[in-house]
C-alpha cells in the first residue's frame, strides 16, 4: 500500500494533500513538502508516499473552492484516526460549519454537543490532520480573534476571507 500525494498552488501558498487508497483525504496542510504531514498521520494510516499531479476529488474540490464553490470541499472523504469517539464527532461537526460563518471555540464545543468541553473541542482543532476538508481555519477564539492555526495566522486570514468576500454577495 502506498498513500498518493501531491502539492497545489493556493493563493496562499503551497497545499499538498495525501489520500489513501480509496481517495480518502488522510492529510492536508499548507506546506511545499508532502512529507511533513506524515506525522499527523496515525501510524496505523501511514505508508510510502507516491508523488501524484493529480487526486481526482481532492484535486477538482480544492480547485472549485479557490474559484468560489465554498462547498465544494464538503463532499470529499476524509479519514483521520482518533483516539475516541468524541474526537471523530467534533471533526464531522466541523466540515457542517458553513463557509463564512465562523464560530467560537464555545460555540464549535455547543454544536459538538458538549457545551463544557471546550479544551476538547480546541484539542479537535489541534489534531485535525486534514486542513481545509476538516475546516478548523473557522474556529476563533472565545472573543473573536483568530487564535492559533498550525498553518500560520496569515492562511487563517486568507482561508476565512476568501469565505467571506464570497459568501457576503
Amino acid at each position: 500500500m502506498s498513500i498518493d500525494s501531491t502539492v497545489l498552488t493556493t493563493p496562499t501558498g503551497p497545499l499538498s494533500i495525501l489520500a489513501g487508497p480509496d481517495g480518502e483525504v488522510l492529510a492536508a496542510g499548507f506546506t511545499p513538502d508532502p512529507a511533513a504531514l506524515l506525522p499527523l498521520i496515525h501510524p496505523t494510516l501511514r505508508a510510502p508516499l507516491r508523488q501524484r499531479a493529480d487526486l481526482g476529488p481532492a484535486t477538482v474540490a480544492v480547485r472549485s473552492y479557490l474559484d468560489g464553490d465554498l462547498t465544494a470541499i464538503d463532499s470529499v472523504p476524509v479519514r483521520q484516526h482518533t483516539g475516541g469517539a468524541f474526537m471523530a464527532h467534533a471533526w464531522q461537526v466541523l466540515r457542517d460549519v458553513p463557509a463564512g460563518t465562523p464560530v467560537t471555540y464555545t460555540g464549535y464545543a455547543a454544536l459538538a454537543g458538549r457545551p463544557p468541553a471546550v479544551r476538547a473541542a480546541a484539542a479537535a482543532c489541534a489534531r485535525n490532520a486534514a486542513a481545509l476538508f476538516v475546516p478548523c481555519h473557522r474556529v476563533l477564539r472565545t472573543d473573536g480573534t483568530l487564535g492559533g492555526y498550525r498553518w500560520g495566522l496569515d492562511v487563517k486570514k486568507w482561508l476565512l476571507g476568501h469565505e467571506r468576500r464570497l459568501t457576503a454577495s
